[in-house]
């Protein structure tokens, strides 16, 4: 059961963040060629994957809750008994925030073939920002509390933005002469600054919040472990990103090189994804 709801946590967090990142990417940082790239293959075929995305998120979701139903009632036929998950769904702060995250995502699935990437924007902003209560930052009450959900939002859309843009690169580096690759690079890399200062503030507010400390005790056991694997792979996704920063500003693109290193950067996203879909079944170690 524990381990079915890391894997879930895994594919739903990975899919709901991509879905939120692309479209970013697309509406901020694309927006001038966008419209000749969507018209490309490498534009259709994105827009299947997004689909997929979209489907796994939902089904994800729904997963996520039947587990949580088992969990909660230590027993397996919990998890499809309609008694059991009205409850949780009723009863509980995270079935609460769930109706509501379930409600998006089922509409993020129907409309996203039928409306324009801004609103679809919009919603995945929305399903990604709902996924902030239901982590440790529910553990606390009042303004401490409501304090540590913004924080998780925030912490959220800085990383939803930088994989995204991850996936975004990876799909226009197979197709090198459909847009003006050297830009969109340098836009990127840009505000890749203002990312990494977000997501290390935010995260740093975390551990301070949930452990009363700099770091966990002990520190390499348990929670601690884990994190220092997730810190592991976020700082080896900064030398590669740095890494990519200074290939962008070659005359000539070292195209081969650049996929090579936004594949690597990729797979520590999702190392570090792993690490914090594990972390979000610990309890933290309080000081």
């Amino acid at each position: 059961m524990h381990e079915g709801l890391i894997l879930c946590r895994f594919l739903h967090f990975g899919a709901v963040l991509l879905l939120f990142g692309v479209g970013a990417f697309r509406s901020l940082l694309f927006a001038r060629q966008r419209l000749p790239f969507e018209a490309s293959p490498a534009g259709r075929r994105l827009s299947r994957l997004l689909v997929w995305l979209a489907a796994i998120a939902l089904a994800s979701a729904l997963v996520w809750l039947m587990l949580t139903a088992a969990y909660l009632s230590s027993d397996w036929n919990g998890a499809i008994n309609p008694s059991t998950v009205g409850r949780v769904l009723g009863n509980t702060w995270f079935g609460h925030v769930w109706v509501i995250h379930l409600l998006l995502n089922a509409l993020v699935v129907i409309l996203h073939l039928r409306v324009k990437p801004g609103i679809l924007l919009v919603l995945n902003t929305l399903l990604l920002l709902t996924l902030a209560p239901v982590g440790h930052g529910a553990m606390f009450d009042g303004l401490k509390g409501q304090l540590l959900i913004l924080n998780q939002m925030l912490h959220l859309l800085g990383v939803g933005t930088w994989l995204g843009g991850l996936l975004m690169l990876a799909v226009l580096l197979k197709d090198v002469h459909s847009v003006d690759l050297g830009a969109v690079l340098r836009r990127f890399s840009g505000i890749g600054y203002g990312l990494v200062a977000v997501i290390i503030a935010t995260g740093l507010i975390n551990v301070r919040a949930l452990s009363g400390g700099f770091w966990p005790e002990p520190a390499f056991a348990g929670f601690g472990l884990v994190l220092a694997v997730k810190v592991t792979m976020v700082l080896g996704m900064l030398a590669l990103a740095a890494l990519n920063r200074q290939l962008a500003q070659a005359d000539d693109l070292p195209v081969r090189r650049l996929r090579l290193s936004v594949l690597l950067e990729g797979l520590l996203g999702a190392g570090a994804l792993a690490a914090v879909s594990l972390l979000g079944t610990l309890p933290p170690m309080l000081g």
